[in-house]
């Protein structure tokens, strides 16, 4: 019987002959990792389950991942977005840390040394993160991105007080429900790829390891504490294996921004052909009104990063086509150009993890600054589309 200071984060769950320990944690909480080792060293489980995809144990347990890490490849295969948020979402976690004094992660760490130094059989369950973040990119609607990446970012450099009473008090039930619910309201889509998704996912890993054949018959899973209120449920009544392959699967974008990316872009062809009809003179000048709208906008963003000279010239050239195509972005154009002159030292990516955090050393740090540059460079370019499209409205209708 679990003591009651635990038992709104500790659940046990009996399925095919095995038991399911599930345990709750707060990933800045000294008080969770205390609770890890106690129940790691208590020498009752056969197997631990920790909330980690194969890429981020494989991260925690080789800390010189950074090294194989490239920059210029990442711009190449469009990632940029995907690390960006994850940059964000791994900003916020670390000013917690700060804040309580412990690392992030670190009952997930402290698990998995357990784990090994005592030879205990260790599962990863959660989805690959490339996978949610893909999901959350292609499914999420702009707007809804864009207030989730803005408020990591108050998150981070937020003056107020965070104390470590309120973190432990994310593990008690009702004020639990009550953050996941604000959440559910404020932003449904992100909490279906971010939480849902995965809560059915945890769920079901862990079904299929206490149900194959010879499986661990103790299992401890450990799981960030907002994921009990899915996990549990899911658990009582778990969904097929075939579940796997369809959280697993990586949808193509919505076409909503794709059909109205290509509607600005017939828009503003038509204003041109328009321009045109009335005089050559006339045309000529939306189109120059486009050109230095787009790219010196864009152009502006980039040196605000303080990006290389050629990076600079790269934006003001490219936005004006970029623009026109929703396909690829100006950002990502600069991207490729400034992580190609100007890659990242390897000092900049063993920093990383404290200049995130540091506003004023985004602009000394590679890493961080090759993905202002490619924020601010599209941010510039994005304004430039409603600076020149209002522009061009009002010379038409002079």
């Amino acid at each position: 019987m679990e003591s009651s200071a635990n038992e709104d984060i500790v659940k046990i769950i009996r399925m095919n002959g095995s038991r399911i320990t599930l345990v709750g944690t707060a990933h800045v909480s000294q008080k969770s990792v205390d609770l890890v080792e106690e129940k790691i060293r208590s020498g009752e489980y056969d197997c631990v389950a920790v909330e980690l995809c194969q890429p981020r144990y494989e991260n925690i347990v080789n800390q010189s991942w950074w090294k194989n890490l490239d920059i210029y490849q990442i711009f190449k295969q469009k990632k940029a977005t995907l690390l960006l948020i994850n940059m964000a979402l791994s900003a916020y976690q670390r000013r917690l840390a700060d804040k309580i004094g412990v690392e992030a992660g670190m009952e997930m760490q402290r698990a998995i040394e357990l784990a090994r130094e005592r030879d205990i059989q260790l599962e990863t369950i959660d989805r690959s993160i490339s996978v949610t973040l893909h999901r959350l990119t292609s499914q999420v609607s702009f707007w809804q991105k864009l207030k989730l990446f803005s408020g990591l970012l108050g998150g981070v450099f937020a003056g107020e007080e965070i104390t470590e009473q309120q973190i432990e008090d994310l593990k008690r039930g009702d004020l639990l429900h009550a953050v996941i619910d604000e959440f559910g309201e404020s932003l449904p889509q992100i909490k279906r790829v971010l939480i849902d998704e995965r809560d059915r996912y945890m769920a079901v890993k862990l079904a299929q390891l206490a149900k194959s054949p010879g499986g661990p018959k103790n299992i401890l899973a450990l799981v960030g504490a907002g994921h009990l209120i899915g996990m549990e449920p899911t658990l009582a009544s778990p969904p097929g294996p075939e579940i796997l392959s369809e959280l697993d699967a990586k949808p193509p974008p919505s076409r909503a921004g794709y059909y109205i990316g290509w509607g600005i872009c017939l828009f503003i062809f038509s204003m041109f052909f328009v321009g045109f009809q009335r005089s050559p003179e006339l045309g000529w000048q939306l189109m120059l009104t486009w050109a230095i709208a787009h790219g010196g906008l864009s152009a502006l963003g980039a040196a605000l990063a303080f990006a290389h000279p050629l990076s600079i010239a790269a934006a003001f050239v490219a936005a004006p086509f970029t623009s026109l195509n929703p396909t690829i972005g100006a950002g990502m154009v600069v991207g490729l150009v400034e992580s190609y002159i100007r890659k990242p030292k390897v000092v900049d990516f063993e920093r990383l993890r404290d200049d995130i955090v540091d506003m004023k050393m985004w602009w000394r740090n590679g890493v961080v600054r090759v993905f202002l540059i490619f924020f601010l460079a599209n941010m510039g370019s994005a304004i430039g589309t409603y600076v020149a499209g209002a522009s061009i409205v009002r010379q038409l209708l002079r």
